[in-house]
C-alpha cells in the first residue's frame, strides 16, 4: 500500500486529490496539511511514502518544506505561473513534479512511479519547464566534480536525460538497449553523487552541459 501525504493550502484541492487517489486499492492518503510547516510535521508523524506538495503555501512554502522533509519522496504540484519555484524545489530534493490540472490517471501514475523509487520527468513538461526557467540562471557555473569522470557515452546519456527523454527514447537515439541506458544512468548518477534523474537534469543545465532550447 502506498501511503500519501497531501500538502496544499486549498481544502478543495486536497479533497479532489484524496478522491482520485483513494479510488485505487494500492493507494491511501494518511494525512493532509494546509501549509508547509504542517507538511513537515505530518511527514514526520505519519511516515508517508510520497508527499504531494504544493509550492505556494502560507507559513512555509513547498520548497522549504521539501528541503526539511527526510524520508518520503516529494512530488511538486505546480502551475506554470511559478516555474522558478519548481526548479528550486527540484534542487531541494523533490523527485518530480506534475501540473495541478493534470488528468487523474497521470496523478495516480505519478504517485506510483515515485513510490517505486523512480524520478518523475514527463519529457514534454520537462523540456518546456527547464528551457524557460534555466534561461534566467547564471550559467555556466563551475563544473561539478565528477562531470570530467563520465565516459563519452555517459555524457551522451546525461544530455539526453536533461532534454527530458525517456529511457526508450534514449535507447532509440543512441542505438542501444533500454537496459544499457539504465546502466549508464545508474553509473553517471553514482559518479556525480546524485540521487535521481531530476537532480541530473538540473545539474546538466546549471553546469552548461545543456543549453536552454537545445
Amino acid at each position: 500500500m502506498i501511503r500519501v501525504l497531501l500538502a496544499d493550502d486549498q481544502e478543495l484541492v486536497r479533497t479532489g486529490l484524496r478522491t482520485i487517489l483513494e479510488a485505487n486499492e494500492d493507494i491511501t492518503v494518511v494525512a493532509e496539511a494546509g501549509d508547509g510547516a504542517a507538511a513537515v510535521r505530518e511527514a514526520d508523524r505519519a511516515r508517508p511514502d510520497v508527499v504531494l506538495m504544493d509550492i505556494r503555501m502560507p507559513r512555509m512554502d513547498g520548497v522549504e518544506a521539501t528541503r526539511r522533509i527526510d524520508g518520503p519522496r516529494v512530488i511538486i504540484l505546480t502551475t506554470f505561473d511559478h516555474d522558478e519555484y519548481v526548479v528550486e524545489a527540484l534542487r531541494a530534493g523533490a523527485s518530480g513534479f506534475i501540473v495541478k490540472d493534470a488528468p487523474s490517471d497521470e496523478v495516480v501514475r505519478a504517485v506510483r512511479v515515485v513510490a517505486a523509487g523512480d524520478a518523475l520527468l514527463s519529457p514534454s513538461v520537462t523540456r518546456r519547464l527547464l528551457t524557460r526557467v534555466t534561461a534566467t540562471l547564471p550559467r555556466p557555473i563551475e563544473s561539478r566534480r565528477g562531470l570530467d569522470e563520465l565516459t563519452e557515452r555517459e555524457r551522451d546519456v546525461l544530455v539526453q536525460v536533461a532534454q527530458g527523454k525517456s529511457n526508450l527514447e534514449i535507447s532509440e537515439a543512441l542505438h542501444v538497449s533500454e537496459a544499457t541506458v539504465k546502466t549508464h544512468v545508474s553509473h553517471l548518477l553514482e559518479k556525480l553523487g546524485l540521487r535521481d534523474r531530476v537532480q541530473a537534469v538540473v545539474l546538466a543545465y546549471e553546469s552548461g552541459l545543456v543549453s536552454p532550447g537545445a
